[in-house]
């Protein structure tokens, strides 16, 4: 498309498909749908202007901020690079078939048979993969080995989980049509109507309320791969809970709740990441512990709170420090949860200083190195 006009003979329709299987590749969620709105669209505009194009599949294909940077560089190698659809087509043949050979090899690591090779074809092959098989290589794979197309894959996934954790009992009640407690006080006012006579026993029940969380995220050198991933869960997680802190450590303690409250998720993560003057620097983890107990607790975990720290463990500074903090947190808190993201690797033992000081004081303790221990995570927080 130069000039406003078409290089390519008048298959607009065939290149918008492609356009749409492009997008898929690269991680944006692009539905039959939106491929249909799309051509509809183009009964609309004039299709030989360029720009009127571009907003109009902006548009119609982007549903999410994040994706856009990946539609401008795609609208612009797509329709500016490869004008006549050959080279484009044979991109993405290299890009299913590359991603097809690491979906074979997760079957067989997991002891099924890959499925038998069939004859390609290109939409409905590309969808196959996209909205099952390929999600659930995604779900088990580690997030230190993923690439650009399949992290917007998995940011987009994770902000899919619920975060339902099971609520506290107060002590406060309220007014209910059934309920074990008797309410003396509107029992002895309704029975004026009557005379006097309490006919009817007015019932009130207890009042449930979530709990607090906590989180405490180690963002030393050590933890780098990992790091910007979980702050992104951090965000997700702030943004259903209705209370949550969020600090992140690596040689000092940092507060980012406020940060991570924005409703734009770049801007939030952009933000928290200029908050931290540390970050990717040695790991002092009794220190940080200590700032957080005797600075922050009485503040933030009050009526049951649970507190997740994931950290791998590293550790450079004083471990009795660390045993004494860590014993310190998990008196004040309802349940003490550490995750650890080398704990995902089949061969992990916990033999570092620093997770022999801290095991003796947590509850659970747990992987979180891709989707599916996230999805463990919020199972056995709905159990808490």
């Amino acid at each position: 498309m130069t000039d406003g006009r078409l290089e390519t003979g008048g298959h607009l329709l065939r290149h918008c498909v492609l356009f749409g299987q492009y997008l898929r590749s690269l991680g944006v969620p692009v539905t039959p749908t939106q491929m249909v709105d799309l051509v509809e669209c183009l009964r609309f505009i004039q299709i030989g202007n360029r720009e009127d194009f571009k907003h109009s599949a902006r548009a119609v294909l982007i549903n999410r901020r994040e994706h856009l940077p990946i539609f401008e560089l795609a609208f612009e190698r797509f329709w500016r690079l490869y004008p006549d659809g050959d080279k484009a087509r044979a991109e993405l043949g290299q890009i299913l078939q590359r991603r097809r050979g690491q979906i074979q090899q997760a079957l067989v690591a997991n002891g099924q048979e890959p499925p038998p090779a069939q004859e390609e074809r290109d939409e409905p092959h590309i969808d196959k993969i996209y909205t099952y098989s390929d999600l659930e290589v995604l779900r088990h794979k580690d997030f230190a080995q993923l690439d650009e197309a399949e992290l917007a894959a998995v940011r987009q996934a994770m902000a899919a989980i619920r975060w339902d954790p099971e609520p506290r009992r107060t002590r406060r009640t309220a007014r209910a049509s059934h309920g074990a407690l008797v309410d003396l006080r509107r029992t002895l006012r309704q029975s004026l109507r009557h005379g006097g006579e309490p006919l009817t026993l007015a019932r009130r029940r207890r009042r449930y309320k979530r709990r607090p969380l906590v989180v405490l995220c180690d963002i030393s050198g050590s933890m780098e791969r990992y790091a910007r991933l979980l702050l992104q869960f951090i965000y997700v997680v702030t943004n259903q809970w209705d209370r949550v802190e969020s600090f992140v450590f690596s040689t000092r303690l940092t507060r980012i709740t406020r940060q991570l409250r924005q409703r734009d998720v770049d801007r939030a993560l952009d933000d928290a990441t200029r908050a931290v003057h540390d970050w990717g620097g040695g790991t002092r983890i009794g220190e940080a512990l200590k700032h957080f107990n005797y600075r922050w607790a009485r503040r933030v975990l009050g009526q049951g709170a649970i507190v997740l720290i994931i950290s791998d463990g590293w550790d450079r500074g004083d471990i009795d420090l660390l045993a004494r903090e860590m014993d310190r947190l998990h008196r004040s808190c309802h349940r003490l949860i550490w995750l650890n993201p080398l704990l995902g690797a089949p061969n992990y033992q916990p033999l570092v200083r620093g997770i022999q000081a801290a095991l003796p004081h947590v509850d659970d303790f747990l992987p979180v190195h891709n989707l599916a221990s996230l999805e463990q995570l919020a199972e056995v927080l709905a159990q808490t």
